[in-house]
């Protein structure tokens, strides 16, 4: 597999110090007020209790919720309401980033309350088992992305679901699953304030940087997983079939993961202009999207690629079985070969044994028993009948 061109991360130049939004035209509300020291941010958990390698998920839904203002935590609020409260409390530019894993309905609906999220961008939440898709609702972007991972041990590809609601002064996350870790992404922004206040369109620059760099590996393991089954097929294990097969099923998955996301991004790159995006973020935005296409290239090459190697294993097997025909029919031919053989000669000896059985019956009144050429008529009839059966056999390629 080819090298992936190393992509610097979240860096920090002058021109990051200037807040654009590509939500709206008029931009985020103005930075005030001193910024203090944030405090140390909660983990949020990487995955269900249930998928090994990962720690169980806490209890309640709300995984973590910060204020942020100036790119620096203000307040972790350990409720949706204190959220709403605390954000409302905030100078204009702040932003709140909650990280909700598999939440209620309830918690939904005081969302879309609160931040006036859209009946139907709430309903897919809900809902989970979306495709990428990327959805505009006035000033607030809806974002549905197909995290992966490649699990080593069982040689497979788990997919996990990550809604994103960006607003003006909001990032709300929705996880059905455990890709992806936004708590490194958290960690990651937070450790560079100066991207972080650039604001929610940002952190979804970073979201989309952490599904897309997930993917790396996922397309590492594949790769291993093909040449590992070419070597099958050719050795002729009997269950290399199955897993063509159960890859290919994962390939499609991927490849629905993959290929909206080239379009989403086009989507968003066309907006660049009309919202003020970032000069910075459009770059790295565009960087995301190459490494995007590069991916979903790689996942059309794997799944022609199984597809190829599924032929050629029909036809080793179709070749297998007509090698084993052939041995068959060989070994049938030879049986009956040997079959003519002992059946001509029991023939041949079956002659002299019905004469002499004839002859043998021992009875007075019997023609020609007192016969003297009795005895070297009944031996000259044995013979005769016997080469008569030993030619005719012969000239059949019996014997």
């Amino acid at each position: 597999m080819s090298e992936r061109r190393a992509r610097p991360r979240f860096p920090l130049t002058p021109k990051a110090k200037k807040h654009h939004s590509w939500l709206r035209p008029g931009g985020s509300r103005a930075n005030g007020g001193s910024t203090p020291p944030p405090p140390t941010p909660a983990s949020e958990p990487a995955g269900d209790s249930e998928t090994p390698g990962y720690p169980a998920p806490a209890a309640r839904s709300v995984v973590e919720a910060a204020v942020y203002r100036g790119g620096r935590r203000v307040a972790t609020p350990g409720t949706l309401a204190a959220t709403y409260r605390r954000l409302r409390e905030e100078a204009d530019g702040s932003m709140a980033w909650i990280g909700l894993h598999r939440p209620s309905e309830a918690e939904l609906h005081s969302l879309a309350d609160e931040f006036d999220l859209h009946k139907l961008a709430i309903e897919d939440a809900m809902e989970a088992h979306q495709r990428p898709k990327l959805e505009r609702y006035g000033d607030t972007l809806f974002v549905v992305l197909r995290a992966a991972r490649y699990l080593d041990a069982p040689e497979e590809v788990d997919f996990g679901e990550l809604h994103v609601f960006v607003g003006p002064d909001f990032v709300i996350t929705v996880r059905h699953g455990a890709a992806p870790d936004l708590s490194a992404v958290r960690r990651r922004m937070e450790a560079s304030p100066e991207l972080l206040a650039l604001g929610p369109e940002a952190v979804l620059y970073a979201i989309l940087d952490a599904v897309v760099d997930g993917y790396a590996p996922v397309v590492a393991g594949v790769q291993n997983d093909i040449d590992e089954i070419e070597t099958e097929v050719f050795r002729g294990d009997p269950e290399v079939s199955r897993r063509i097969y159960e890859l290919s099923r994962e390939m499609v998955e991927f490849q629905r993961a993959t290929r909206p996301l080239v379009g989403m991004l086009r989507a968003l790159m066309a907006g660049f202009d009309k919202y003020g995006t970032d000069e910075e973020l459009q770059r790295y935005l565009r960087d995301v999207a190459d490494h995007v296409t590069h991916s979903s290239e790689r996942v059309d090459g794997f799944r022609s690629a199984l597809t190829d190697i599924l032929a050629v294993n029909a036809t080793l097997v179709t070749q297998q079985q007509n090698e084993e025909m052939r041995a068959m029919t060989k070994a049938g031919i030879e049986q009956n070969e040997e079959i003519k053989k002992i059946s001509s000669w029991a023939a041949i000896l079956f002659a002299p044994t019905l004469v002499g059985t004839i002859y043998g019956m021992n009875f007075d009144h019997m023609p020609e028993l007192h016969w003297v050429g009795g005895y070297p008529f009944a031996i000259l009839l044995m013979a005769v009948v016997c080469t008569s059966l030993y030619v005719i056999f012969k000239k059949r390629d019996w014997l």
